[in-house]
């Protein structure tokens, strides 16, 4: 049977596995330092049956392999009892949280990428910014879902209606990767090439508010008549093979970082526990965020005693961020309030954004591994509920400096 696979190939590799090449040869052996430092990824899909994944894993250039899965956006939450003002004060609840309002960063010279399903470039949010776009779904540029145009503005969105919507408004450069399409799907091909390309546009931080669709795939399968188990199995292996394709990714983005512009890759932990039901129902940090390097984000919601979990945040999070009652941009115009995780994501991948003109003006090594530090460094505790366990909201609050 052939199916549909990503093929992640580090084209600074050795092209042969002769015994005097320095490579990473079939078996797992590690390629030195300087060939790691020339890494250069390149992503394609290919139509593969077993004997061609056996010649795959003998290519000495081939870091990973894992069959196209589908991919979706994190879809906003409907809370019945949402708390707190949406904004007050011309500022929204968000930003105040994060300590945006207070930090004399605002982002200038950082370029952040938004994988998402696009952006309405022509909201007041966006005025006067760099929009760099690339579809990667056949749909065209722009947002016709919605959801891309809500992180974006939560990231580095310009004040709008005299609120302040953007975590780093001073950004100028945004980098757009629509890699869902109008209905807010996509495939694990589409993000790979979007991250791919936003690295290598310059991007300083990415912002993925979405996931992979297990269940998705399940019920493909299903419906093509595969038996229940054998679609559950294959969609774990799937799952369990993009997981390492996607870290293979992040190693060779960070082995680049030497020759050109490192990346804080920041995504939301995903919205399927369900704390109101049962406090025990708790998933955890699904895909892309469970994978090495990236920055996972949980959801926080305002409450009487400080800071709570969202009841619909994933566990397991390395950081948190306000997702409840999030007031940003509109598609089409104006503000609208939207939870999950979705929306604490971009708090996070703005607050990296700060971090990084900071880095960018000391005398420190200007990596995304000091941004990274700083963020979970500077993580506040003191805000949340007492009650609020580590594993739900990880190191705490991000901060802004």
């Amino acid at each position: 049977m052939r199916q549909k696979c990503s093929v992640l190939r580090d084209l600074g590799a050795p092209s042969t596995t002769g015994p005097f090449d320095l490579g990473r040869l079939p078996g797992g052996v590690r390629r030195s330092l300087a060939e790691d430092l020339a890494a250069e990824p390149d992503i394609e899909v290919v139509d593969m049956d077993k004997h061609d994944l056996e010649e795959a894993a003998h290519d000495p250039r081939v870091r990973a392999v894992a069959p196209v899965m589908p991919t979706r956006l994190i879809a906003p939450v409907p809370l019945a009892d949402e708390a707190g003002p949406a904004a007050e004060d011309g500022h929204t609840w968000g930003v105040d949280a994060v300590g945006a309002l207070d930090s004399r960063f605002t982002g200038a010279g950082v370029s952040v990428a938004v994988l998402d399903t696009g952006v309405d470039a022509d909201h007041p949010a966006f005025a006067d910014m760099e929009l760099v776009q690339r579809d990667f779904t056949g749909d065209g540029d722009g947002d016709r879902q919605g959801h891309g145009t809500h992180t974006a503005g939560t990231v580095f969105g310009r004040d709008v209606e005299g609120t302040r919507i953007g975590v780093a408004p001073g950004v100028s450069r945004g980098l757009i990767a629509k890699v869902l399409d109008d209905q807010g799907s996509g495939d694990s091909d589409m993000l790979l090439k979007g991250v791919q390309w936003a690295a290598g546009e310059g991007a300083h931080v990415v912002s993925m508010s979405l996931g992979y669709d297990f269940p998705g795939l399940v019920d493909r399968l299903v419906a093509q008549g595969w038996p229940v188990d054998l679609a559950t199995s294959s969609a774990l292996e799937a799952y369990r093979a993009n997981l390492r394709l996607f870290d293979a990714l992040m190693d060779l983005l960070r082995a680049r970082a030497a020759f050109g512009q490192d990346t804080v890759v920041v995504a939301a932990a995903g919205n399927e526990s369900r704390r109101g039901l049962d406090p025990d129902y708790e998933i955890a940090v699904s895909l892309p965020a469970a994978a090495e390097g990236v920055v996972s984000v949980g959801a926080l919601a305002q409450g009487d005693q400080g800071l709570a979990i969202a009841p619909f945040s994933n566990t397991f999070p390395q950081i948190s961020a306000p997702g409840v009652g999030i007031l940003s941009a509109r598609n089409g115009g104006g503000l609208v309030s939207l939870n999950g995780t979705s929306m604490a994501c971009p708090h996070v991948a703005g607050a990296a954004a700060l971090w990084w003109e900071r880095v960018l003006a000391e005398p420190v090594p200007h990596t995304a591994a000091t941004v990274t530090a700083r963020l979970i460094a500077h993580a506040d505790t003191g805000s949340i509920a007492p009650g609020v366990e580590t594993a739900d909201r990880g190191v705490g609050v991000v901060r802004a400096p």
